[in-house]
């Protein structure tokens, strides 16, 4: 995996991206071994395993931009697709490691951590994209074996695109000074995705993408549905569920032709990551919007690129993705002095950042007033950074607020709940103590501090139907 770094294309990339991008919108934790050589001749059922020459699959349709999308065939090595559109496809890319094989363990974190509810909502289609077939082969067999259960009830489809179809992968330009094994690396991997997200276009109605190297908290799907219902009637292109490389990252089905054919016009460019933050920002999605905890959690020891050590992991992750907060809409207001872009809302949303105030005297206040009357179980609330150590709350308490002002800026009575430690406040059971719903939540500092205060996020949990 190759971490995000910020870089900034040229004056003249840029307008290149955009213009170009233009005519695309209108056109276990152990490492297992590898898998053993297989006879494939007669050893698997052909309704598990299915081997279909090239040709044999149907061509997908709405992608005239690019020819070699148009005409691409898929070999279909295990699965049927289902007649009827899933609501999540998983996607993930797999090619021989030099070290370490990690997709059986990925695969039965998947299926595991999901519900038979769940798992009636989702398809994983796998792409098995090494360039020597008779690994592909071995491992669909080694697949087909483990999971024939999934393959049978069309939860679990194996594909290849095969190597024809590639554009070339050798003489490519070395942007940022890559080695030539580097670039090869990253432009097939391009060059992978853009085929898988092509297959998984019309399997279902949003698209998660992940890598053959991870770990799920439990029900992540449904913690996608909940979050999804969260930004319901807001422009989005792409929701975060990791801080990592490609894991975790949400599409609408609808997108994935052109992002498709956007990794196969740029594929020598730069890696996958950048360019996905450059289809964000071209689909005029500004800010990261990136939920927490983390639903994914990276564990492959060995990177897929020669094989060197990789102990990458979110810091966010948490294996109960059904925790994740309820944040009503609301509107936010501080008494505090706003330190340049870092308002108040961005404590409060999914965007990426905080608010920074820089007069956290006692009386000052940072208030989130509900737009619909809620009962609130839970809060908590993190101050300072890493960056910022000493910009967290040294004093301070969390109210609950009742009778909603006329100008929906505050509330007139309010009942505290409890102190800030360390920085730090987090309490379950706020029903029992205020039983009613409430219209307003506020932090109040109760001591001066000079040092400027950072709330890094505010997480609210609330009663059904509330």
């Amino acid at each position: 995996m190759r971490c995000f770094l910020k870089r900034s294309l040229t004056a003249a990339l840029a307008a290149s991206f955009f213009l170009l991008f233009l005519l695309l919108l209108h056109g276990g934790t152990q490492q297992e071994q590898e898998p053993p050589e297989v006879e494939l001749r007669g050893s698997a059922p052909d309704a598990v395993l299915q081997m279909l020459q090239p040709g044999a699959l149907r061509i997908l349709r709405d992608t005239d931009d690019l020819s070699v999308l148009h005409n691409v065939s898929y070999q279909l090595l295990a699965g049927t697709p289902s007649p009827h559109k899933k609501f999540l496809a998983v996607g993930l890319a797999s090619v021989q490691r030099p070290r370490g094989y990690y997709l059986p363990a990925t695969l039965q974190s998947l299926f595991k951590q999901s519900t038979e509810e769940e798992l009636q909502e989702m398809v994983v289609v796998v792409h098995l994209a090494d360039a020597d077939p008779r690994w592909n082969m071995r491992v669909a067999a080694d697949i087909a074996h483990k999971f024939a259960h999934h393959i049978l009830l069309g939860r679990l489809l194996l594909i290849h695109a095969p190597h024809e179809f590639y554009p070339t992968l050798e003489g490519l330009k070395r942007n940022y000074n890559d080695p030539e094994e580097r670039v090869r690396f990253r432009s097939k991997q391009n060059v992978d995705y853009a085929f898988l997200f092509a297959f998984a276009a019309n399997l279902s109605s949003y698209y998660l993408m992940i890598e053959d190297d991870v770990w799920c908290a439990k029900s992540f799907l449904t913690a996608i549905r909940k979050a999804l219902a969260s930004r319901e009637g807001s422009n989005w292109a792409t929701l975060e569920f990791s801080k990592l490389g490609y894991i975790g990252k949400l599409y609408r089905s609808s997108d994935l032709p052109r992002l498709a054919r956007f990794l196969l016009l740029f594929y020598q460019e730069m890696p996958c990551d950048w360019l996905l933050v450059h289809f964000r920002l071209l689909l005029t999605q500004k800010d990261i919007i990136r939920f927490k905890p983390s639903l994914f959690q990276h564990m492959g020891l060995y990177s897929s690129f020669q094989g060197t050590v990789n102990r990458l992991e979110d810091d966010e992750f948490e294996a109960n993705a059904l925790d994740l907060p309820d944040n009503p809409p609301a509107v936010l207001f501080t008494s505090m002095s706003v330190f340049e872009n870092y308002e108040p809302l961005k404590a409060y949303s999914t965007a990426e950042g905080y608010f920074w105030g820089k007069d956290a005297v006692a009386g000052r206040v940072f208030s989130i007033v509900f737009q619909q009357p809620a009962r609130v179980t839970r809060v908590r609330v993190r101050t300072g950074s890493k960056e910022h150590q000493d910009d967290f709350l040294r004093a301070g308490v969390l109210e609950l607020g009742r009778q909603r002002r006329a100008d929906h800026r505050d509330c007139s009575a309010y009942t505290t709940m409890g102190t800030f430690k360390k920085g730090t406040f987090e309490q379950w059971g706020l029903e029992k103590a205020v039983p009613n719903p409430v219209e307003c939540v506020r932090i109040r500092v109760t001591r001066d501090q000079s040092e400027w205060l950072i709330i890094q996020s505010i997480d609210i949990w609330t009663m059904a139907g509330t």
